[in-house]
């Protein structure tokens, strides 16, 4: 079965970058290696068992390790598990851990040996309803999970994970799950001390000594809006690994706009350099050697049109209502947006490359060598620019007409954006203005709001205080059905299933019904028609307009992007572990130069994985 997993990941293409004491020895004659950079976005909780927010759990990856890992190659590696197997369909898999591994306190201090009941301990925790987990319909994979979550199950040895002994741990799943391996990378599925946890109880995660470790790093120092500080691990399983001692994070509220001259002083060892000043970098010889392109992801960007709208009054939350339930409305929002103008915010030289006309990026799996975005009838939307003004136009006619009487115009479209974020605050106005000039002041009224910097998702798009929003997805394992999570019941996105007039007999939405068709399908090329034939509706129908792939913009970083460990899933582009700070940053020459040779020296690893 690994085997057909390697296979299954070979299917897979790119992703990635991410994010010994701090009162350690500064004389000792190993000269101490220390990455540093500023945020502005504050976490809220260590708490890996309980986040989804991705600031938080790439620190808790750095001080957690999970069963496998990924090398810079993309191809899964033991971790905490040394060696793994599966039955024939892929519905029970069990997990041999090495042995001597540490749970370790802030200070270093041995804590307890990690075992396999930390990992029944840690899905417990997850999956009790009442510890309100943002990743529990992940673990739902496993048997009973979803009814221990609802209730209809209340004992947990009925749920399918299980420590056979002590350095055993044994999952049944709900259903044959040959992707099983790439779930395991991300937070729900990751170990805790069960002892420790019960303790601390809702006080666990909230500074770092209510934490414990056995990861690559230890969180030195945690001073909110402050600074913190990670320190390389002594008791570390793998130590010999992890190449920068020390992580040093700076608070700065402006830290999108100062992190350029930060890095221009040495006082940051990374920054992303703004589309506002990229001209003058890359016509600075000086500058120039030091900026480079990102290097792309699998997150998904999307402008997300909201049927359960939540904000002000003086917005007209009515009157959006009315009108986002007009599929003509929506769909002149839909070909009205020039994805290009938006794109050259933060992408000026090459914006084609980065867009997407689909929510699940290309290459991202395939069947039997077709590209997923290929099959049909996604193959269409994939193939088509959604951009087409004439058609824009049209349909505002229509809707127009057929809200006559109904709607009030021109409807005003709350479009808030993260006010750390300087490209997005342009891309914001650049939006505004090209939709009110194609479509017309009389049409529409696209209101531009700054939101918090930090806790904006908590603040604005979890509460629906939108009517257009710009968001993104990245994707947890190795399915389509991850990028369906956004607007399936439950969701915190823009709601779909509140949309008027897309209610099946059974009471759930034509789209629910389609995902759930699609995940009920164990047969590959099947599951991938069904997955393709619900994304494209709900693309055709206009509940979302794709934007663009992950990765864009320049960056300026002394870190070797192809050092890190790879995987488009998961929690593995926002570790440490595996790299190196260089001497000088890369040139954009260089980068190219060394991607290049890690494309194939991927596809070599992953040809001899196969074997």
């Amino acid at each position: 079965m690994r085997k057909l997993w390697l296979l299954l990941l070979a299917t897979v293409s790119v992703l990635v970058l991410a994010a010994c004491s701090d009162k350690g020895d500064e004389s000792s004659e190993k000269e101490v290696s220390e990455y540093r950079t500023v945020y502005s976005g504050e976490i809220k909780t260590l708490n890996y068992l309980k986040t989804s927010e991705t600031n938080e759990f790439a620190v808790a990856a750095n001080l957690v390790d999970g069963l496998i890992e990924y090398d810079q190659y993309g191809i899964v590696q033991p971790g905490l598990a040394e060696e793994w197997s599966s039955n024939d369909d892929a519905t029970v898999w069990t997990f041999k851990l090495r042995e001597g591994v540490k749970w370790v306190t802030h200070d270093g201090e041995e804590y307890a040996d990690v075992v396999a009941q930390d990992f029944v301990d840690g899905l417990n925790y997850v999956l009790d309803a009442k510890n309100e987990s943002s990743t529990a319909w992940i673990a739902t994979v496993v048997k009973n999970g979803d009814a221990f979550y609802n209730g209809e199950v209340t004992d947990f040895t009925e749920v399918g994970v299980k420590a056979l002994d002590d350095h055993t741990v044994e999952y049944t799943l709900e259903n044959p799950t040959p992707y099983f391996l790439s779930m395991l990378n991300y937070v729900c599925f990751f170990p805790v001390n069960g002892e420790f946890l019960a303790e601390k109880g809702e006080s666990f995660g909230t500074t770092n000594e209510n934490f414990l470790y056995n990861g690559s790093y230890i969180l030195d120092k945690f001073e909110p809006q402050n600074e913190r500080v990670l320190v390389k691990n002594d008791t570390y399983w793998d130590k010999e690994n992890v190449l920068i001692d020390r992580i040093r994070y700076k608070y700065n509220k402006e830290a999108g706009t100062v992190a350029p001259e930060l890095f221009l002083r040495g006082e940051v060892d990374a920054a992303s350099i703004p589309t506002s000043v990229i001209d003058e970098w890359f016509n600075d010889e000086e500058k120039k050697s030091q900026v480079r392109q990102s290097q792309n992801n699998f997150y998904t960007y999307f402008y997300a049109l909201n049927f359960d709208p939540q904000f002000d009054a003086e917005y007209e939350p009515e009157n959006w209502k009315v009108v986002v339930n007009n599929k003509n409305f929506r769909k002149s929002l839909y070909h009205g947006l020039d994805r290009v103008s938006a794109m050259l915010t933060t992408e000026p030289y090459n914006p084609n490359d980065m867009l997407s006309n689909t929510i699940t990026p290309k290459n991202f799996v395939d069947v039997e060598g077709v590209d997923y975005t290929q099959l049909a009838p996604l193959a269409d939307v994939t193939n088509t620019d959604s951009f087409n003004s004439d058609l824009a136009k049209e349909f505002k006619e229509t809707a127009m007409a057929e809200l006559d009487g109904k709607a009030t115009f021109p409807v005003k479209v709350l479009m808030p954006y993260n006010s750390g974020s300087p490209d997005w605050a342009n891309r914001a106005q650049v939006v505004e203005q090209q939709l009110e000039g194609l479509l017309g002041t009389d049409y529409i009224d696209v209101i531009v709001e700054a939101g918090p910097s930090t806790g904006f998702l908590g603040e604005v798009r979890r509460p629906g205080k939108f009517a257009l929003l710009e968001v993104n997805w990245g994707p947890d394992y190795a399915d389509p059905a991850s990028y369906t999570d956004p607007f399936t019941e439950g969701g915190s996105y823009n709601k779909p299933e509140f949309a008027e007039g897309y209610k099946d007999s059974n009471g759930k939405s034509t789209y629910q019904n389609m995902v759930d068709a699609a995940k009920s399908e164990m047969d590959l090329a099947k599951r991938y028609e069904l997955f393709a034939k619900a994304e494209s509706f709900l693309i055709e129908e206009a509940f979302v307009i794709p934007y663009a792939v992950g990765g864009t913009g320049y960056i300026a970083s002394k870190l070797n992007p192809f050092e890190a460990q790879y995987s488009p899933f998961g929690v593995t582009a926002e570790k440490f572990k595996g790299q190196n700070l260089l001497d000088k940053p890369m040139s954009n020459d260089e980068f190219k130069e060394a991607q290049a040779a890690w494309e194939q020296e991927r596809a070599e690893a992953l040809a001899n994985a196969e074997k």
